[in-house]
């Protein structure tokens, strides 16, 4: 675990609100949240509305977002709470569109987003008054640490295979309905010329490309392998390239000399003969 940041007083940077939390009672450290209104054109960052966003930095590695509801839900009911490594736009939005993959431990301190429910979440938290600091893992919520946290992260990226299934099968679903509508779209078109008078043009015709199925893949593979057997060490080392270019130059002189050949046969045998 981090080290534990003191501070002597309840002094925070210019704008920010400072909240004392501490793991638990037994603890005699004790971390600081920075807290801020957020404030964001809500165009550039749809997920979090203005005047119902709380921006928290210094958040503590064993922080959770559980324990952060515990706080702010003393103000007002809580929508939604995110946590990031740094500050920026939403990783909920540019994460991954399925749930197996793409998970992501977050190690160290990090930054919060909490969005209440109404506005007046946030103006009840600016009144907000905090007198010793607050104890997040306790009787009613217990923060796992150590192993039992390691055991829990495991557990969490162990893929559920039957939701991985049913995943798979509604995207392939999907996906087949798209190719069929463009496939409908393609014969609507086909052989229309648009408004200049062009004609697309498809691959279908005398010669479609071939289905790739498993035999056709095979078949290929194996004509790939052949051609590449017949190329592999051709004329790899200087000793065989130069004896290649000679039985070349000498098979260029035999069939020379058998051309001479066959033209004086031929010259041979126009000669006039009256007897």
């Amino acid at each position: 675990m981090a080290p534990a940041k003191q501070c002597s007083t309840f002094e925070a940077p210019p704008g920010y609100t400072a909240v004392p939390v501490k793991f638990s009672e037994e603890r005699r450290t004790h971390h600081y949240l920075y807290i801020k209104e957020h404030k964001v054109r809500e165009d550039l960052d749809q997920t979090r509305p203005q005047n119902r966003t709380l921006f928290v930095l210094n958040v503590p590695p064993y922080c959770t977002k559980e324990s952060l509801s515990q706080i702010f839900t003393s103000c007002s009911p809580v929508e939604s709470i995110e946590l990031q490594d740094k500050p920026g736009p939403s990783e909920a939005q540019s994460s991954a569109f399925s749930k197996h993959f793409g998970l992501k431990h977050l190690n160290g301190f990090k930054v919060a987003y909490v969005v209440f429910k109404h506005p007046s979440g946030v103006q009840a938290f600016k009144s907000f008054k905090v007198k010793k600091p607050v104890v997040l893992s306790g009787v009613g919520h217990s923060i796992k640490t150590g192993i039992n946290k390691w055991i829990d992260n495991y557990q969490a990226s162990l893929t559920d295979v039957a939701e991985l299934q049913a995943e798979v099968d509604e995207f392939m679903k999907g996906y087949d309905e798209r190719v069929a509508e463009e496939e409908e779209k393609a014969k609507e078109e086909e052989g229309v010329p648009d408004e200049e008078g062009w004609v697309k043009v498809t691959r279908k015709g005398r010669r479609p490309g071939l289905a790739r199925t498993e035999a056709v893949n095979i078949r290929v593979t194996e004509k790939e392998k052949r051609k590449r057997a017949q190329k592999e060490l051709l004329n790899f080392y200087a000793w065989q390239h130069r004896e290649s270019k000679r039985e070349h130059l000498a098979e260029l002189r035999k069939k020379f000399e058998e051309d001479k050949q066959k033209i004086a046969l031929m010259r041979a045998q126009r000669k006039f003969r009256p007897y």
